[in-house]
Protein backbone atom coordinates (compact mmCIF):
# COMPACT_ATOMS: atom_id res chain seq x y z
CA UNK A 1 0.00 0.00 0.00
CA UNK A 2 1.33 3.39 -1.11
CA UNK A 3 2.13 5.81 1.91
CA UNK A 4 3.67 9.51 1.37
CA UNK A 5 5.92 11.71 3.92
CA UNK A 6 3.68 14.80 3.74
CA UNK A 7 0.37 14.51 3.19
CA UNK A 8 -0.65 17.88 4.90
CA UNK A 9 -1.38 20.28 2.01
CA UNK A 10 -5.24 20.09 1.35
CA UNK A 11 -6.75 19.52 -1.99
CA UNK A 12 -9.17 21.41 -3.45
CA UNK A 13 -11.28 19.50 -6.42
CA UNK A 14 -13.34 21.87 -8.80
CA UNK A 15 -16.26 20.61 -10.01
CA UNK A 16 -17.39 17.29 -9.35
CA UNK A 17 -18.46 15.81 -13.16
CA UNK A 18 -19.86 12.03 -11.89
CA UNK A 19 -17.55 10.23 -10.71
CA UNK A 20 -14.06 11.92 -11.01
CA UNK A 21 -14.01 13.62 -7.64
CA UNK A 22 -14.76 10.64 -5.98
CA UNK A 23 -11.88 9.38 -7.49
CA UNK A 24 -9.84 12.00 -6.73
CA UNK A 25 -11.24 12.27 -3.02
CA UNK A 26 -10.58 8.03 -2.54
CA UNK A 27 -7.29 8.15 -3.84
CA UNK A 28 -5.69 11.07 -1.77
CA UNK A 29 -8.19 10.56 1.25
CA UNK A 30 -6.53 7.03 1.35
CA UNK A 31 -3.47 8.84 2.41
CA UNK A 32 -4.62 10.74 4.68
CA UNK A 33 -4.43 14.08 2.36
CA UNK A 34 -7.58 16.51 3.53
CA UNK A 35 -9.80 17.30 0.02
CA UNK A 36 -12.29 19.29 -0.76
CA UNK A 37 -15.03 19.45 -3.44
CA UNK A 38 -16.49 22.58 -4.83
CA UNK A 39 -19.86 21.95 -6.93
CA UNK A 40 -22.79 23.04 -7.70
CA UNK A 41 -25.19 20.03 -7.02
CA UNK A 42 -25.22 18.93 -3.25
CA UNK A 43 -26.68 15.42 -4.79
CA UNK A 44 -23.54 14.71 -6.00
CA UNK A 45 -22.06 11.64 -5.08
CA UNK A 46 -18.53 12.63 -3.80
CA UNK A 47 -20.13 14.74 -1.31
CA UNK A 48 -21.02 11.61 0.44
CA UNK A 49 -17.71 10.20 0.71
CA UNK A 50 -15.91 9.32 3.46
CA UNK A 51 -12.82 11.45 2.19
CA UNK A 52 -14.64 14.00 0.97
CA UNK A 53 -13.59 16.57 4.21
CA UNK A 54 -16.20 18.83 3.16
CA UNK A 55 -18.27 20.59 -0.13
CA UNK A 56 -18.59 24.00 -1.11
CA UNK A 57 -21.95 24.04 -2.90
CA UNK A 58 -21.12 26.44 -6.02
CA UNK A 59 -21.95 25.80 -9.62
CA UNK A 60 -18.93 27.75 -11.52
CA UNK A 61 -20.21 27.48 -14.90
CA UNK A 62 -23.14 28.90 -13.56
CA UNK A 63 -21.88 32.26 -12.15
CA UNK A 64 -20.01 35.51 -13.11
CA UNK A 65 -16.13 34.82 -13.32
CA UNK A 66 -15.57 37.10 -10.68
CA UNK A 67 -18.11 36.29 -8.16
CA UNK A 68 -16.43 32.78 -8.70
CA UNK A 69 -13.17 34.12 -8.46
CA UNK A 70 -14.59 35.79 -5.05
CA UNK A 71 -16.39 32.31 -3.96
CA UNK A 72 -12.83 30.31 -4.42
CA UNK A 73 -10.84 33.67 -2.65
CA UNK A 74 -12.89 32.28 0.08
CA UNK A 75 -12.64 28.62 -0.07
CA UNK A 76 -9.05 29.23 0.20
CA UNK A 77 -9.28 30.91 2.88
CA UNK A 78 -11.54 28.51 4.90
CA UNK A 79 -8.98 25.09 3.70
CA UNK A 80 -6.21 27.31 4.97
CA UNK A 81 -2.74 25.66 4.24
CA UNK A 82 -2.52 27.12 0.80
CA UNK A 83 -4.36 24.03 -0.74
CA UNK A 84 -3.75 22.87 -3.90
CA UNK A 85 -6.47 23.25 -7.16
CA UNK A 86 -7.45 20.23 -9.24
CA UNK A 87 -10.16 21.33 -12.42
CA UNK A 88 -12.40 18.50 -13.80
CA UNK A 89 -14.00 19.86 -16.30
CA UNK A 90 -12.68 21.68 -19.73
CA UNK A 91 -14.40 24.82 -18.14
CA UNK A 92 -12.67 24.60 -14.89
CA UNK A 93 -9.49 23.93 -16.92
CA UNK A 94 -9.87 27.21 -18.88
CA UNK A 95 -11.53 29.33 -15.96
CA UNK A 96 -8.13 28.58 -14.07
CA UNK A 97 -5.94 29.03 -16.72
CA UNK A 98 -7.32 32.68 -17.66
CA UNK A 99 -6.97 33.75 -14.08
CA UNK A 100 -4.07 32.09 -12.80
CA UNK A 101 -2.67 35.63 -11.76
CA UNK A 102 -5.47 35.85 -9.04
CA UNK A 103 -5.78 32.02 -8.19
CA UNK A 104 -2.34 31.99 -8.00
CA UNK A 105 -2.22 33.65 -4.72
CA UNK A 106 -4.72 31.69 -3.03
CA UNK A 107 -3.91 28.15 -4.65
CA UNK A 108 -1.23 25.64 -5.74
CA UNK A 109 -1.79 24.65 -9.72
CA UNK A 110 1.08 24.08 -12.56
CA UNK A 111 1.81 27.48 -14.75
CA UNK A 112 0.59 26.79 -18.35
CA UNK A 113 1.82 28.67 -20.89
CA UNK A 114 -0.49 31.51 -22.13
CA UNK A 115 -3.55 30.43 -24.21
CA UNK A 116 -2.37 26.90 -24.06
CA UNK A 117 -5.65 25.62 -22.13
CA UNK A 118 -8.06 27.23 -24.26
CA UNK A 119 -6.25 25.54 -27.51
CA UNK A 120 -6.28 22.32 -26.44
CA UNK A 121 -9.84 22.46 -25.23
CA UNK A 122 -11.13 23.95 -29.05
CA UNK A 123 -10.59 20.74 -31.19
CA UNK A 124 -10.09 23.28 -34.05
CA UNK A 125 -6.97 24.92 -32.15
CA UNK A 126 -5.86 21.54 -31.17
CA UNK A 127 -5.89 20.02 -34.40
CA UNK A 128 -3.95 23.15 -35.95
CA UNK A 129 -1.19 22.55 -32.78
CA UNK A 130 -0.84 19.06 -33.95
CA UNK A 131 -0.69 19.39 -37.81
CA UNK A 132 2.33 21.75 -37.15
CA UNK A 133 4.09 19.17 -35.11
CA UNK A 134 3.40 16.18 -37.17
CA UNK A 135 1.42 14.63 -34.58
CA UNK A 136 -1.42 12.59 -36.67
CA UNK A 137 -5.29 13.81 -36.71
CA UNK A 138 -8.01 12.75 -38.73
CA UNK A 139 -9.04 14.56 -41.87
CA UNK A 140 -11.29 17.65 -40.78
CA UNK A 141 -13.23 20.13 -42.28
CA UNK A 142 -14.40 23.77 -39.81
CA UNK A 143 -17.24 24.49 -42.04
CA UNK A 144 -18.75 28.32 -41.22
CA UNK A 145 -21.66 27.98 -42.89
CA UNK A 146 -24.20 25.88 -44.99
CA UNK A 147 -22.92 26.77 -48.04
CA UNK A 148 -19.68 25.19 -46.59
CA UNK A 149 -21.40 21.99 -45.92
CA UNK A 150 -22.41 21.66 -49.27
CA UNK A 151 -19.24 22.46 -50.57
CA UNK A 152 -18.09 19.57 -48.14
CA UNK A 153 -20.46 16.90 -49.35
CA UNK A 154 -19.55 16.73 -52.94
CA UNK A 155 -16.28 14.73 -52.15
CA UNK A 156 -17.69 13.82 -48.82
CA UNK A 157 -17.12 9.75 -48.10
CA UNK A 158 -19.87 8.35 -45.50
CA UNK A 159 -19.99 8.03 -42.61
CA UNK A 160 -18.63 11.06 -41.34
CA UNK A 161 -18.43 12.50 -37.76
CA UNK A 162 -20.10 15.73 -36.62
CA UNK A 163 -18.41 17.05 -34.08
CA UNK A 164 -17.89 20.28 -32.06
CA UNK A 165 -15.47 22.44 -31.11
CA UNK A 166 -16.39 23.10 -28.27
CA UNK A 167 -18.07 19.79 -26.98
CA UNK A 168 -19.62 21.05 -24.11
CA UNK A 169 -21.83 23.65 -26.24
CA UNK A 170 -22.71 20.88 -28.47
CA UNK A 171 -23.77 18.44 -25.60
CA UNK A 172 -25.77 21.27 -24.02
CA UNK A 173 -27.65 22.24 -27.31
CA UNK A 174 -28.23 18.59 -28.49
CA UNK A 175 -27.17 16.15 -25.92
CA UNK A 176 -24.67 14.58 -27.45
CA UNK A 177 -21.22 15.32 -27.94
CA UNK A 178 -21.05 13.98 -31.67
CA UNK A 179 -23.10 12.17 -33.89
CA UNK A 180 -22.05 9.34 -36.88
CA UNK A 181 -23.76 10.70 -40.10
CA UNK A 182 -24.71 8.24 -43.11
CA UNK A 183 -25.65 10.67 -45.55
CA UNK A 184 -26.11 14.14 -47.30
CA UNK A 185 -29.57 14.42 -46.14
CA UNK A 186 -28.87 13.60 -42.44
CA UNK A 187 -26.07 15.48 -42.01
CA UNK A 188 -27.46 18.87 -43.77
CA UNK A 189 -30.46 18.42 -40.97
CA UNK A 190 -28.46 17.74 -38.12
CA UNK A 191 -26.35 20.84 -39.05
CA UNK A 192 -29.30 22.80 -39.36
CA UNK A 193 -30.74 21.69 -36.27
CA UNK A 194 -27.93 21.90 -33.82
CA UNK A 195 -25.75 24.28 -35.48
CA UNK A 196 -25.47 27.92 -33.95
CA UNK A 197 -24.94 30.60 -36.84
CA UNK A 198 -23.57 33.54 -34.47
CA UNK A 199 -21.15 30.91 -33.06
CA UNK A 200 -19.94 28.01 -35.33
CA UNK A 201 -19.45 25.44 -33.52
CA UNK A 202 -19.36 22.37 -35.96
CA UNK A 203 -16.16 20.19 -37.10
CA UNK A 204 -16.60 17.58 -39.59
CA UNK A 205 -14.30 14.96 -39.54
CA UNK A 206 -13.70 11.58 -41.70
CA UNK A 207 -14.75 8.58 -39.74
CA UNK A 208 -11.88 5.96 -38.95
CA UNK A 209 -13.15 2.46 -39.47
CA UNK A 210 -12.77 0.35 -36.01
CA UNK A 211 -14.65 -0.87 -32.98
CA UNK A 212 -14.36 0.61 -29.63
CA UNK A 213 -11.57 -0.97 -28.60
CA UNK A 214 -9.45 1.12 -31.26
CA UNK A 215 -9.58 3.84 -29.11
CA UNK A 216 -6.14 4.17 -26.81
CA UNK A 217 -6.29 6.35 -24.35
CA UNK A 218 -2.74 8.39 -22.11
CA UNK A 219 -2.95 9.09 -18.79
CA UNK A 220 0.20 11.22 -17.55
CA UNK A 221 1.72 13.87 -15.23
CA UNK A 222 4.09 16.42 -16.55
CA UNK A 223 6.34 18.47 -14.29
CA UNK A 224 7.44 21.88 -14.73
CA UNK A 225 9.67 21.40 -17.64
CA UNK A 226 7.34 18.94 -18.90
CA UNK A 227 9.38 15.65 -18.05
CA UNK A 228 6.44 13.16 -17.89
CA UNK A 229 7.09 11.64 -14.41
CA UNK A 230 4.23 9.02 -14.79
CA UNK A 231 2.41 8.10 -17.70
CA UNK A 232 -0.26 5.67 -18.62
CA UNK A 233 -1.68 3.90 -21.66
CA UNK A 234 -4.73 1.59 -22.34
CA UNK A 235 -8.27 1.57 -24.48
CA UNK A 236 -11.51 1.46 -24.39
CA UNK A 237 -13.80 -1.60 -24.21
CA UNK A 238 -17.05 -0.36 -24.20
CA UNK A 239 -18.39 3.37 -24.18
CA UNK A 240 -21.81 5.02 -22.88
CA UNK A 241 -23.27 6.65 -24.97
CA UNK A 242 -22.32 3.57 -27.18
CA UNK A 243 -19.62 3.99 -29.98
CA UNK A 244 -19.58 7.70 -29.57
CA UNK A 245 -19.48 8.18 -25.34
CA UNK A 246 -17.06 7.98 -22.44
CA UNK A 247 -15.58 5.10 -21.74
CA UNK A 248 -17.52 2.46 -19.12
CA UNK A 249 -14.80 -0.27 -19.44
CA UNK A 250 -11.35 -0.15 -19.97
CA UNK A 251 -8.09 -1.82 -19.76
CA UNK A 252 -4.82 -0.81 -18.81
CA UNK A 253 -2.51 -1.96 -21.82
CA UNK A 254 1.10 -1.11 -23.06
CA UNK A 255 1.33 1.39 -26.01
CA UNK A 256 5.00 2.10 -26.70
CA UNK A 257 3.68 4.43 -30.31
CA UNK A 258 0.89 6.30 -27.93
CA UNK A 259 3.17 6.74 -25.18
CA UNK A 260 6.37 8.16 -27.37
CA UNK A 261 3.63 10.16 -29.64
CA UNK A 262 2.37 12.07 -26.33
CA UNK A 263 5.29 12.73 -24.65
CA UNK A 264 6.72 14.01 -27.98
CA UNK A 265 3.50 16.52 -28.59
CA UNK A 266 3.27 17.89 -24.72
CA UNK A 267 7.25 18.30 -24.39
CA UNK A 268 6.94 20.57 -27.19
CA UNK A 269 4.02 22.32 -26.34
CA UNK A 270 5.93 23.08 -22.83
CA UNK A 271 2.91 21.20 -21.36
CA UNK A 272 2.60 20.98 -17.58
CA UNK A 273 0.48 19.11 -15.33
CA UNK A 274 -2.06 15.60 -15.39
CA UNK A 275 -2.97 14.75 -18.94
CA UNK A 276 -5.54 12.98 -20.43
CA UNK A 277 -5.60 12.33 -24.10
CA UNK A 278 -7.40 10.02 -26.58
CA UNK A 279 -6.21 8.36 -29.81
CA UNK A 280 -7.77 6.21 -32.74
CA UNK A 281 -5.52 3.46 -34.15
CA UNK A 282 -6.30 3.39 -37.93
CA UNK A 283 -5.61 0.17 -39.52
CA UNK A 284 -5.32 1.83 -43.58
CA UNK A 285 -2.21 3.10 -42.59
CA UNK A 286 -0.93 2.46 -38.59
CA UNK A 287 -0.87 5.42 -37.19
CA UNK A 288 -2.83 6.55 -33.98
CA UNK A 289 -5.00 9.78 -34.83
CA UNK A 290 -5.06 12.50 -31.92
CA UNK A 291 -9.03 12.74 -31.18
CA UNK A 292 -9.12 14.71 -28.17
CA UNK A 293 -6.88 16.58 -25.58
CA UNK A 294 -7.90 17.22 -22.18
CA UNK A 295 -5.38 19.54 -20.36
CA UNK A 296 -6.81 17.97 -16.67
CA UNK A 297 -7.36 15.50 -15.08
CA UNK A 298 -9.76 12.90 -16.66
CA UNK A 299 -12.59 11.13 -15.40
CA UNK A 300 -11.45 7.85 -16.51
CA UNK A 301 -7.87 7.87 -14.58
CA UNK A 302 -8.35 5.34 -12.34
CA UNK A 303 -8.20 2.78 -14.52
CA UNK A 304 -5.06 3.44 -14.61
CA UNK A 305 -2.86 2.82 -11.28
CA UNK A 306 0.78 1.43 -11.00
CA UNK A 307 1.68 -1.68 -9.11
CA UNK A 308 2.89 0.34 -6.32
CA UNK A 309 -0.65 2.39 -6.26
CA UNK A 310 0.62 5.51 -8.13
CA UNK A 311 -2.17 7.29 -9.99
CA UNK A 312 -1.71 10.81 -11.59
CA UNK A 313 -3.82 12.70 -9.07
CA UNK A 314 -0.81 11.04 -6.68
CA UNK A 315 1.95 11.90 -9.21
CA UNK A 316 0.54 15.69 -8.99
CA UNK A 317 0.38 15.55 -5.19
CA UNK A 318 3.68 14.55 -4.82
CA UNK A 319 5.56 16.75 -7.53
CA UNK A 320 3.22 19.60 -6.46
CA UNK A 321 4.52 19.75 -2.42
CA UNK A 322 8.19 18.74 -3.37
CA UNK A 323 8.35 15.27 -3.05
CA UNK A 324 9.79 12.81 -4.99
CA UNK A 325 7.53 10.69 -7.50
CA UNK A 326 8.64 6.64 -7.65
CA UNK A 327 8.47 5.10 -10.55
CA UNK A 328 5.76 2.22 -10.96
CA UNK A 329 4.84 -0.15 -13.99
CA UNK A 330 1.77 -0.27 -15.74
CA UNK A 331 -0.55 -3.36 -14.49
CA UNK A 332 -1.19 -5.16 -17.66
CA UNK A 333 -4.82 -5.79 -18.28
CA UNK A 334 -5.89 -4.20 -14.93
CA UNK A 335 -9.54 -3.04 -16.21
CA UNK A 336 -11.85 -0.17 -14.53
CA UNK A 337 -15.74 -0.06 -14.91
CA UNK A 338 -18.45 2.50 -14.44
CA UNK A 339 -21.18 0.19 -13.34
CA UNK A 340 -24.57 2.12 -14.67
CA UNK A 341 -23.11 3.51 -17.51
CA UNK A 342 -21.31 0.19 -18.94
CA UNK A 343 -25.23 -1.74 -18.33
CA UNK A 344 -26.38 0.69 -20.50
CA UNK A 345 -23.78 0.57 -23.67
CA UNK A 346 -23.97 -2.93 -23.08
CA UNK A 347 -27.41 -3.47 -23.33
CA UNK A 348 -27.01 -1.24 -26.47
CA UNK A 349 -24.34 -3.44 -28.27
CA UNK A 350 -26.23 -6.64 -27.11
CA UNK A 351 -29.10 -5.14 -28.99
CA UNK A 352 -27.24 -4.00 -31.68
CA UNK A 353 -26.10 -7.76 -32.36
CA UNK A 354 -22.52 -6.84 -31.07
CA UNK A 355 -22.18 -8.30 -27.70
CA UNK A 356 -23.57 -11.94 -26.62
CA UNK A 357 -24.40 -12.44 -23.27
CA UNK A 358 -21.41 -14.84 -22.73
CA UNK A 359 -19.06 -12.29 -23.89
CA UNK A 360 -20.16 -9.46 -21.65
CA UNK A 361 -19.65 -11.77 -18.80
CA UNK A 362 -16.36 -12.71 -19.73
CA UNK A 363 -15.72 -8.83 -20.05
CA UNK A 364 -15.53 -8.36 -16.40
CA UNK A 365 -12.35 -10.59 -15.69
CA UNK A 366 -9.66 -8.46 -14.81
CA UNK A 367 -11.61 -5.96 -13.38
CA UNK A 368 -9.76 -4.11 -9.83
CA UNK A 369 -12.01 -1.41 -9.44
CA UNK A 370 -15.69 0.51 -10.32
CA UNK A 371 -16.44 4.27 -10.11
CA UNK A 372 -18.85 4.27 -7.68
CA UNK A 373 -18.41 0.73 -5.28
CA UNK A 374 -15.97 1.02 -2.96
CA UNK A 375 -16.10 -1.29 0.42
CA UNK A 376 -14.85 1.23 2.65
CA UNK A 377 -17.06 3.79 0.91
CA UNK A 378 -20.14 2.48 0.36
CA UNK A 379 -22.59 5.91 0.91
CA UNK A 380 -21.18 7.49 -2.87
CA UNK A 381 -22.42 3.97 -4.79
CA UNK A 382 -26.15 4.47 -2.23
CA UNK A 383 -26.35 8.02 -3.58
CA UNK A 384 -25.85 7.62 -7.13
CA UNK A 385 -28.32 4.86 -6.78
CA UNK A 386 -30.47 7.21 -5.71
CA UNK A 387 -29.96 9.65 -8.23
CA UNK A 388 -30.43 7.63 -10.76
CA UNK A 389 -33.86 5.86 -9.36
CA UNK A 390 -34.89 9.50 -8.68
CA UNK A 391 -34.29 10.33 -12.58
CA UNK A 392 -36.06 7.43 -13.71
CA UNK A 393 -38.75 8.64 -12.04
CA UNK A 394 -39.09 11.67 -13.43
CA UNK A 395 -38.73 10.48 -16.84
CA UNK A 396 -41.91 8.90 -16.22
CA UNK A 397 -43.60 11.54 -14.51
CA UNK A 398 -43.08 13.44 -17.66
CA UNK A 399 -44.86 11.03 -19.56
CA UNK A 400 -48.02 10.78 -17.17
CA UNK A 401 -49.28 14.19 -16.56
CA UNK A 402 -50.42 14.63 -13.21
CA UNK A 403 -48.07 12.36 -11.58
CA UNK A 404 -45.26 13.97 -9.19
CA UNK A 405 -42.32 12.77 -6.99
CA UNK A 406 -43.01 14.41 -4.19
CA UNK A 407 -39.74 13.12 -2.32
CA UNK A 408 -37.17 13.97 -5.55
CA UNK A 409 -35.84 17.14 -4.01
CA UNK A 410 -34.41 14.56 -1.19
CA UNK A 411 -33.15 11.92 -2.83
CA UNK A 412 -29.44 11.49 -3.05
CA UNK A 413 -28.80 13.81 -0.39
CA UNK A 414 -26.84 13.14 2.95
CA UNK A 415 -27.58 16.22 4.91
CA UNK A 416 -28.09 20.05 3.89
CA UNK A 417 -26.11 21.74 2.55
CA UNK A 418 -25.28 25.62 2.28
CA UNK A 419 -24.14 27.91 -0.65
CA UNK A 420 -21.25 29.97 0.20
CA UNK A 421 -20.43 27.63 3.35
CA UNK A 422 -18.44 24.47 4.00
CA UNK A 423 -19.54 21.58 5.01
CA UNK A 424 -17.23 18.53 7.16
CA UNK A 425 -17.78 15.46 6.95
Amino acid sequence: MMTIKDNSVPVVVLRSIAYCALGIGRSLGRLGVPVYTVEGRPSAPVFHSRYNQGCFVWGIDEKPEAESLAYLEHVSKQVGRYPLLVPTTDYAAMFVARHSVELGQWFRFPDQPDGLVDSLCSKKEMHVLATRLAIPTPKTDFPETRAEVEKFLKSAVFPVMLKGIDGTRLCERSGKKMFIVNSADELLELYDRVEEPDAPNLMLQEYIPGGDDTIWMFNGYFNADSECLVGFTGKKIRQCPAYTGYTSLGVCLRNDAVDEQTRRFMKALSYRGILDIGYRYDSRDGLYKVLDVNPRIGATFRLFVGDNGLDVARAFYLDMTGQPVPRTQLPEGRKWLVEDRDLNSALRYWRDGKLSVRQWLASFRGIRETAYFASDDLRPVLARIKNVLASAIRRCCSMRPGWSLPLSSHIGKRAPVRTGSVETA
